[in-house]
């Protein structure tokens, strides 16, 4: 069973944290973006078998899980990966940007084929590329010193650039690295699709009525079990 951490960073009142007002009037906080991307990856990877997933963030924004919490939940659980979403700032309202991922200063080869193929896979979805000159960097980043597997941690794009705001409050920005994401975690953690099993069905419409002497509510379970188990079914009155 492969097990994934998914942190989403910072929480939902972490000072600072924003996109610039200037290319966003709703000053979109900077968790509000990680938590998207993070909740994303959690329901797509469902239509899949071999993993275990742990957020080590609250994913209700609320409280502020500190990063060593974080790198000790995933190690104590025994992760075999490690991925943090964020968004980075820093151009004060220029032009470029782009994502960067982001490993320990020291790594080996297993972590850097992990930052290396979501990096590529991410830019191929998104086109994100930006102008960062080391979008594959290496820093003293808690997240990926403190864990004991192979962690990376995202910067998806510049919440204070005119080039990538635009792009990164959007919905479909979120799905496509998300998508991306998830198709790195099941080549490398060796997921299977899960099969679905169609229900078969008979042709037959049932009529559920609603009458005098009948409650609608209870008309309205027998309908969605009956849909459930394949049947056409439909209330009248």
């Amino acid at each position: 069973m492969f097990k994934i951490a998914l942190s989403a960073g910072h929480y939902l009142k972490t000072a600072g944290k924003r996109c610039l007002k200037k290319l966003d009037k709703n000053e979109t906080r900077e968790w509000v973006l990680n938590d998207r991307i993070c909740d994303k990856i959690e329901e797509k990877l469902k239509a899949y078998d071999g993993y275990q997933l742990l957020r080590v963030d609250d994913t209700t924004g609320a409280t502020d899980v500190s990063i060593a919490n974080r790198c000790k939940k995933a190690n104590s659980w025994g992760a075999d990966f490690y991925l943090s979403i964020h968004h980075n700032a820093g151009i004060n309202g220029g032009t470029g940007g782009g994502v960067v991922a982001y490993t320990y200063t020291n790594v080996d080869v297993k972590t850097a084929s992990w930052q290396k193929e979501l990096y590529d896979a991410i830019i191929a979805k998104t086109g994100l590329k930006g102008n960062r000159s080391t979008p594959l960097a290496k820093a003293n980043l808690a997240e990926c010193r403190l864990t004991n597997m192979a962690a990376v941690l995202l910067e998806c794009g510049f919440m204070d650039s005119a080039t990538d705001v635009p792009v990164i409050l959007t919905e479909e920005y979120a799905d496509k690295l998300a998508t991306a994401c998830v198709e790195v975690i099941v080549k490398k953690g060796k997921l299977t699709k899960k099969v679905v099993v169609e229900q078969p069905t008979t042709g037959a419409v049932y009529r559920v009525q609603v009458g005098a002497y009948s409650v609608k509510a209870n008309a309205e379970k027998l309908v969605e079990s009956l849909k459930k188990d394949g049947y056409d079914a439909y209330i009248t009155t």
